[in-house]
């Protein structure tokens, strides 16, 4: 007995080990997982802070240059102004200049002349002095040229505002900032069925923002590039490809600013949801490339056209938003289903659940009191369906119940849809009696 005991210890002394050693392992592990997360961190700040350097370097060698450039072009323009006014003024002086040697040399000939009279010959003085009286009367001795007073010509100075100095290093003081953490932080990623569901928030509580700015691309490609501009906190990215992961960033302007705050860390999503399709070759209605929108043609044909496989899961959400609107007829349809039922106009029957262009509400082809407003141009038809099963044999075929929830233009209908097969994925569908209509599905 005592080396059963001594066994049974041994045995319980030894699980305890291996517990120990494993816990060991896994705490080993968390600890290591957690020092690559520290890595990560590190390198973020490291690298961060050497691209803000580069980009205040570049920025500030940018700025000296355009200003050195600005101020060369000033400089060159004034200076082109004290040429203008020095050969403007110059010009009269010149002339004036010009007349007055005139005078001089005259005056030199006339004395030249008058002095030769005096000294000449006494036979041929009076005629030289009767020559040289004439000719000094018809000079005009007593007539001088007017030369400008200095107070009437240009001084030329320049006139200099030295506030200029004062503002430009105000503004350049306050020029530029430096911030540990962008203003906005993307928050969440959703899910959907060929898209993703991207939630953003501000984590700067100073920071007042008039619109945010989302991007995205592909882990493989090397630009961003813009998908959506406004004031809203979120946005669903349509055309993703199912499996593949995507890089996100957001940014932010403040309010009354022109320049973007920042981009946030650039984040991976991804969705596992292939996308809603809807069933190609129906006559009466055109598809886009990757056949998530319908359009009504003008076909005279007519029927319901369905989604390409039962895509929806209960538990998500089904949009459809109307681009285009056609002539409204009370028999036009947007719903889900069951099935496929060919032979029929209209999602208005058995084991389906839909609403009108005129947003009458009909389950399993009745039409409920309650009704939404009338879709058009732009609006946006939501389900939501939770399961609500009834009774113990619910999940071997018996009675089967789904919640659903029809939103439209800020309005909902709820009701419960009884069902007597177990349904976990659902067709959607839509009908229109006119062309015209255009639906996107996601």
């Amino acid at each position: 007995m005592a080396g059963r005991g001594a066994e049974a210890e041994a045995r319980l002394l030894l699980q305890e080990a291996r517990e120990s050693i494993e816990a060991a392992r896994s705490y080993r592990r968390e600890l290591r997982h957690r020092l690559g997360g520290l890595q990560q961190a590190r390198q973020q700040i490291r690298e961060s802070a050497t691209l803000t350097r580069d980009v205040l370097e570049q920025h500030f060698n940018d700025l000296k240059g355009t200003l050195k450039k600005l101020l060369d072009e000033r400089l060159m323009s004034l200076l082109q102004e004290v040429d203008a006014i020095e050969q403007e003024s110059i010009k009269p002086l010149d002339e004036c200049q010009k007349l007055i040697e005139h005078g001089v040399s005259t005056a030199d000939d006339l004395l030249q002349e008058g002095e030769s009279a005096v000294r000449g010959d006494v036979g041929q003085q009076n005629e030289k002095l009767c020559n040289f009286t004439k000719k000094a009367l018809h000079i005009q001795l007593d007539s001088l040229p007017e030369v400008p007073s200095l107070v009437d010509v240009p001084c030329l100075s320049a006139q200099l505002d030295d506030c200029l100095l004062t503002i430009l290093k105000n503004e350049i003081f306050r020029h530029g900032t430096v911030a540990s953490r962008p203003p906005v932080q993307l928050e969440e990623f959703v899910e959907k069925p060929g898209g993703i569901l991207v939630r953003w928030c501000k984590v700067d509580d100073d920071f007042v923002p008039q619109d945010y700015r989302l991007q995205y691309r592909k882990s493989t490609a090397s630009h961003f590039e813009d998908v959506y501009v406004g004031s809203e906190t979120e946005f669903i990215v349509l055309h993703i490809d199912p499996n593949v992961d995507y890089q996100f960033r957001v940014c932010a302007r403040g309010d009354g600013r022109q320049e973007w705050s920042p981009w946030s860390v650039p984040q991976i999503g991804r969705t596992t949801l292939v996308p809603h399709e809807w069933t190609t070759g129906l006559e009466g209605y055109s598809l886009s490339s990757r056949r998530n929108i319908a359009l009504r043609n003008d076909s005279q044909s007519c029927g319901v056209l369905y989604s390409k496989a039962p895509t929806y899961f209960c538990g998500q959400t089904l949009t459809f938003r109307i681009e285009t609107v056609g002539q409204p007829d009370r028999r036009d349809s947007l719903g889900v289903c069951v099935e496929q039922q060919n032979g029929y106009d209209s999602l208005q029957r058995d084991k389906a659940v839909c609403i009108s262009t005129n947003g009458a509400v009909f389950v399993n082809g009745k039409e409920m009191t309650n009704q939404l407003p009338a879709v058009t141009s732009g609006s946006t038809v939501t389900f939501d369906m939770e399961v609500v099963q009834l009774g113990p044999s619910s999940n071997e075929g018996g009675n089967f119940k789904l919640r659903v929830t029809i939103s439209s233009n800020n309005r909902e209908v709820v009701f419960d849809w009884v069902l007597d097969q177990c349904c976990v994925s659902l067709y959607f569908g839509c009908s229109f009696s006119y062309p015209g209509w255009k639906v996107l599905v996601f």
